[in-house]
């Protein structure tokens, strides 16, 4: 049987993909999470230094594809620093933020089309369940199709995401009311009504920055998919290019809604808060505008996080940290294997979302847990690389971009505490199973060596504990 030719992934498509991976269902209800814990003045420093820490894991990454392009894969940098079992630490983890991020999207995608469709509203049902699945597995089959075929589409899915958040700018822009925007500007007034505020400016400012970093996780998804571009380089270009659109986006959809109503206001409205404020600004027709645009966006994120954990397993089984099974491609170069058993295990979530509390608070925060710990590795191996070149023109500068990406990225994981960190450890000890055996297949004697042993077991104390904590009821699901 012959291969279809692939074609390879322009510098428009990673743009999209970067842009279209980080923009779910978060950007949606932005304005309100924030507004419950910060005024607009301490919402705009906030975003002044995530975007500064953000920008500089965007310039470390880019760094690291332009001096060392033959390095493909978000574990190959621990993986060079640090060993294979470290690359297979950062990869796995990777692997599993990724979908368990869809498990999330499949849950706020039913409560947005709930707004239309009563019966799915509150996203955790038996006919949400049905539906979320048949839409986890037509994107699978999508991009098992081929994934630079998923890349173009999602380009397009991007765009028409994007139409609806401009609408609601351009309108938001329009109708800003500056008394409005300034009448409380630091929260002075608003401290003694809300109940997570204390008026502190710095307090407000540390309320809302976990809520602004979760919504640039996605950001390194022109990295992932370098192997695939047609340029090595133009991944990095587009990195950048994505974040500085993101952070433009993220702070216009954020800031705009405190000129139109009050923070009080703004922090009790439902969610999604952009739709019913869009309501609010202009009639019913805004619901229909962002509900619609909500659904387009939350989808072209799924599509983009259904490529981004097949790729990685792929990769990882091409570097021998997984068996050769996980990277066998199709005559589409798509890794069926892995598609096929990240979407079981997808299903599998689905299905227990009739039993979960909370279900996409709580993916969200196992998602993002540890991902964090994906993007220290690349903090670490920019220090380390620079201060190796540091005789180099410009290393000093990179050294000081990769000290303070490592310092944010660790600001990040002490925010979010270390407990959905712990359970995510659970999901490890299967992954080590098939570290082992790809140890096996590469010809090694153990399987595995006497200091990734001690490892496993520090990884399986984290993961007991991570066990009790629910038990005892300190991780509520």
């Amino acid at each position: 049987m012959s291969e279809t030719p692939v074609k390879k992934i322009g510098l428009f498509a990673l743009i999209a993909l970067v842009v279209s991976s980080s923009i779910g269902s978060g950007v949606f209800g932005l304005t309100s999470d924030l507004a419950a814990a910060s005024a607009p003045g301490p919402v705009l420093i906030g975003w002044v230094v995530v975007g500064i820490g953000i920008l500089m894991l965007a310039l470390s990454m880019n760094n690291l594809l332009i001096k060392e392009p033959e390095m493909e894969g978000i574990f190959a940098y621990p993986e060079k620093q640090f060993g294979p079992f470290a690359g297979f630490i950062s990869g796995w983890g990777y692997w599993l933020s990724a979908w368990l991020g869809n498990v999330a999207f499949a849950t706020i995608l039913m409560s947005a089309i709930g707004y239309f469709f009563p019966i799915f509203k509150t996203g955790q049902n038996i006919p949400s369940i049905i539906v979320a699945s048949i839409f986890s597995w037509g994107l699978t089959y999508i991009v098992n199709r081929g994934i630079e075929s998923a890349a173009f589409i999602n380009a397009i899915v991007t765009v028409c995401k994007l139409v609806p958040l401009f609408v609601f700018i351009v309108v938001g822009i329009a109708m800003f009311k500056g008394g409005v925007f300034t009448q409380d500007f630091w929260g002075n007034l608003s401290s003694n009504v809300m109940h997570n505020t204390n008026g502190s400016v710095m307090n407000q400012i540390k309320g809302c920055l976990m809520v602004m970093m979760w919504v640039f996780v996605g950001v390194e998804g022109a990295s992932m998919l370098s192997a695939r571009a047609e340029k090595k380089s133009e991944a990095g270009k587009a990195t950048i290019i994505g974040l500085l659109s993101l952070l433009v986006i993220y702070i216009f959809a954020s800031v705009l809604p405190y000129g139109i109503l009050t923070q009080a206001q703004l922090a009790n409205i439902k969610q999604p808060a952009m739709l019913y404020i869009f309501v609010k600004m202009v009639g019913p027709w805004g619901g229909w505008v962002i509900g619609v645009g909500m659904i387009i966006s939350i989808l072209g994120s799924w599509l983009s996080w259904t490529m981004l954990p097949s790729e990685t397993t792929s990769l990882m089984a091409q570097q021998k940290l997984l068996p050769k099974s996980f990277g066998k491609l199709n005559k589409f170069k798509a890794p069926t294997f892995s598609l096929v058993l990240t979407a079981i295990l997808i299903q599998i979530f689905l299905i227990t979302l009739l039993f979960t509390e909370s279900a996409y608070n709580f993916a969200l925060s196992l998602c993002t847990a540890v991902i964090l710990v994906c993007y220290i590795f690349i903090g670490l191996y920019q220090i380390k690389y620079s201060y190796d070149h540091i005789s180099e023109k410009g290393s000093k500068t990179q050294l000081l971009i990769g000290i303070i990406a490592l310092a944010f990225q660790l600001f990040g994981l002490f925010m979010a505490g270390i407990n959905y960190l712990l359970l995510c450890l659970i999901a490890y000890i299967p992954g080590i199973y098939f570290y082992g055996r790809a140890r096996k297949e590469k010809g090694e004697k153990e399987f595995l060596s006497k200091g990734e042993w001690i490892i496993t077991g520090i990884i399986t104390v984290g993961a007991i504990a991570g066990l009790i904590m629910i038990m005892t009821g300190n991780i509520s699901v």
